[in-house]
């Protein structure tokens, strides 16, 4: 639990990010090749972003560019808790369901904002470090081929097996059928939340974390209004009960999409989104695949422990399952936070290594790692002592809060290990380096499965043995990650000169 010198200083450290972010300006652009115009004199925080962050302070770097992910992805986490709260109102058998398909709307959040997003930031932030633009540009149109590509699978499979996969979840009767009803309609829009967040991940490795978060703010706005209209109805517009929700998502989505590619392709100074001009080439492509791919077990695996845990408590009924979602629900919500740090680090990590600057790299790797474990402790802190807060937002039914109270209680103070090893695992895509994290979550996984079958063979077992057991899976998960990192994983197979010390001034 958070001390009170721990919630001051995190206090102090909110205020110096509101502060920083209120005070970021228009800086000036540099010109078409990249670099600064002759004659201009600037001050370090006046710096183009695609300079700043190769040699400006690593802590203040790291908040501004933080703050603005943070505040659109605290805008996602209110967007996720409406919608959350939306199909509350529809009944415990609209909440289990979405309970039941709300993990794989994760799974492909997480998979095209984080895995393959996180390893489209880091090798575009790595090209323009290396001050090449034109490898990044190629880079930036292939990954939107990347995005229709993996949009069109997920949703081949959903469509085709989503009654297999929910079924063998747990779920059945109604709680099935509102599972499906939100599923289908998700997955066949899916394709606005990929190329949304893989335009989103190629401003961030500009450095223009500002315009990225603006967009999505725009979307989730957009999504919070449109999932009220579509699942309750609005005059000639019929509603569309939890299936709603899900086209809200697509809504959002694809209003941030359009706001994004116009950036990229008529107003971003540091690379030039090129979409009738590049031909298709395999090298590109698997340039990020050789990266996302392996990072995508990470997104994969942290479903799959939620899917076990999952399967386990579905036995103990529909309302126990239901408060069990509400529960999980935050621990999700804790990742678009702890991205805010994450796609900082994948940034800067990633144009350190780019420009060989090795030290710097790690420095800026454990910094926002060290940040994101208090914010996330903070939030595990309050929610454990004071879990009636979140438990009583989505459900009347006092079993439903109960199972939610007890879940909160028990895994709640182990938010911090969670947000560190997620800081990690974001900053590892910025070093192109992803093993360690991903063998790191394929432990816990397997932890969590082979302790969910041996308590599951004792009749005297409860859910808060299950919730005790999701605890002790983010606590190997952060220490497994950590040392890895810690005894040179992110320096393997590079060149020794890209772990040279960095200049005094752009390591302080």
């Amino acid at each position: 639990m958070a001390s009170n010198g721990d919630c001051v200083r995190l206090v102090l450290f909110l205020g110096d990010t509101f502060r920083l972010f209120r005070k970021s300006r228009r800086v000036p652009r540099p010109g078409s090749d990249g670099a600064v115009q002759p004659g201009l004199k600037m001050q370090e925080n006046e710096m183009p972003p695609n300079i700043a962050i190769l040699t400006a302070p690593i802590g203040p770097t790291i908040i501004r560019l933080a703050a603005p992910n943070m505040i659109a992805m605290f805008i996602t986490l209110l967007t996720l808790v409406a919608e959350a709260w939306y199909v509350g109102r529809l009944g415990t058998a609209s909440l289990a369901g979405l309970a039941l398909a709300f993990p794989m709307m994760m799974l492909m959040q997480t998979l095209s904002g984080g895995s393959i997003g996180g390893s489209i930031t880091g090798a575009v932030a790595q090209r323009l470090g290396a001050g090449d633009r034109a490898g990044a540009e190629a880079l930036a149109f292939h990954a939107l081929l990347l995005a229709v590509l993996l949009a069109a699978l997920s949703a081949l499979l959903f469509l085709t097996e989503g009654r297999s996969i929910y079924t063998a979840l747990g779920g059945s009767g109604a709680v099935l059928e509102q599972a499906l009803a939100y599923s289908n309609v998700l997955f066949a829009g899916c394709v606005t939340m990929w190329l949304a967040n893989s335009c989103a991940a190629i401003v961030r490795a500009t450095g223009n974390m500002k315009v990225a978060a603006t967009h999505l703010v725009v979307g989730s706005v957009v999504q919070v209004i449109a999932a009220a209209v579509l699942i309750f109805g609005v005059g000639p517009v019929p509603g569309m009960g939890i299936a709603g929700a899900a086209a809200g998502i697509g809504v959002g989505y694809a209003t941030a999409f359009a706001l994004q590619l116009y950036y990229l392709t008529a107003r971003c100074a540091e690379l030039r989104l090129r979409l009738f001009a590049t031909s298709a080439r395999g090298a590109p492509l698997a340039a990020m695949l050789k990266v996302g791919a392996l990072a995508s077990v990470n997104s994969l695996c942290s479903l799959a422990a939620v899917i076990v845990i999952t399967a386990f408590i579905a036995r103990f009924g529909v309302d126990v399952l239901a408060g069990f979602g509400i529960g999980t629900r935050l621990e999700f919500l804790i990742i678009p936070l702890v991205f805010g740090f994450g796609a900082a680090s994948t940034t800067l990590v990633g144009a350190s290594f780019g420009a060989n600057q090795g030290q710097r790299a790690h420095r800026a790797g454990w910094t926002a790692a060290l940040y994101s474990a208090a914010m996330a402790g903070l939030i595990g802190g309050i929610v454990a002592l004071f879990p009636g807060i979140w438990a009583s937002l989505f459900s009347d039914s006092e079993a439903v809060r109960a199972a939610c109270r007890e879940y909160l209680q028990i895994v709640g103070p182990f938010y911090a290990f969670y947000g560190v090893a997620l800081c990690l695992y974001f900053a590892s895509l910025g070093a192109g380096r992803v093993l360690w994290p991903v063998l790191s979550i394929i432990l816990r996984v397997v932890f969590v499965l082979v302790g969910g079958f041996l308590l599951a063979r004792s009749q005297a077992t409860s859910p808060a043995h299950f919730y005790w057991l999701v605890a002790a899976g983010m606590l190997s998960h952060a220490i497994v990650t950590a040392a890895a990192i810690r005894l040179g994983a992110w320096n393997r197979g590079r060149d020794p000169q890209a772990s040279s010390p960095v200049p005094s001034s752009a390591a302080s």
